[in-house]
């Protein structure tokens, strides 16, 4: 009887892409057991063996190992377009919402949700402007304890310390999932002096948030990378104004186009 750890390595993997050969021979197993833990009983519907899986497994209930690479970018998402829902039987659904001019972030965002929880079942709803990725689990806000009623910015958000473990060992992708989700890379046009109508150019990035502690987490990680910003507060009334966070100077965009570039 193989232990839990080994099952869920199981999925992971195949979340990955593997092979049922290769993840038997890399977890030593076969592929038989490979196959019947995640449809189970033949007798049974392969929706029903999904399910049970996805009751069950959680990278923090069941010791499964979490690929903290992907967490921390998925982590960036969520704190700037993402929620969760509770559903009447209990599940919870995690949504992050992504532009449409940016098929590229959904495929990473996709990507992201698999690998960290490799088990549940995963829809892109296209709308007016945006596509919502949602996946369905009972153990989303085990993985996103900021999860609660209202929005971000009207309640206090601070990652817990093995969140902030995380971020602190991978800064990059988690940095990288927060502009993905409300920040941008643009060409700043200023104007040069002599009153003629001549212009030059530099790239920038911009991330703005309502939410304060978002905020601080944001500009806790480009210090951490060694990257200077300032900010400003973009007025909106008559909603709640916006801290808007710049990086502009050129050593610093280079080093932001290393692990960010531009939305695709």
């Amino acid at each position: 009887m193989y232990s839990r750890d080994v099952v869920d390595e199981t999925f992971r993997l195949k979340a990955l892409g593997l092979t049922d050969k290769a993840i038997a021979t890399q977890c030593g197993v076969s592929v038989q057991a490979i196959r019947h833990w995640r449809y189970g009983n033949r007798r049974a519907p392969a929706t029903e063996a999904r399910r049970q899986n996805r009751t069950t497994y959680c990278p923090r209930c069941s010791n499964a190992r979490l690929d903290e690479h992907a967490y921390a970018y998925l982590l960036g998402l969520y704190l700037g377009d993402g929620h969760i829902t509770a559903s009447r039987r209990g599940v919870y659904v995690l949504w992050i919402f992504c532009d449409n001019k940016y098929p590229g972030l959904i495929g990473l965002c996709s990507d992201a949700m698999q690998k960290v929880f490799p088990v549940t079942s995963f829809r892109a709803s296209r709308g007016d402007g945006c596509t919502a990725v949602k996946a369905t689990s009972k153990h989303w806000p085990c993985l996103f304890p900021q999860h609660g009623p209202g929005h971000k910015h009207s309640r206090r958000i601070v990652l817990e310390t093995w969140q902030q473990k995380i971020v602190d060992d991978h800064p990059e992708p988690f940095v990288r999932g927060l502009v993905h989700s409300d920040g941008c890379r643009v060409l700043n046009r200023i104007r040069k002096g002599g009153g003629k109508d001549e212009y030059y150019e530099y790239p920038r990035y911009h991330f703005s948030n309502t939410s304060q502690d978002i905020v601080g987490i944001f500009t806790s990680s480009l210090e951490q990378l060694g990257i200077p910003w300032t900010s400003h507060i973009q007025r909106q009334p008559p909603f709640k104004d916006k801290t808007a966070i710049s990086v502009s100077r050129k050593e610093a965009v280079a080093r932001m186009d290393a692990f960010v570039g531009p939305k695709h």
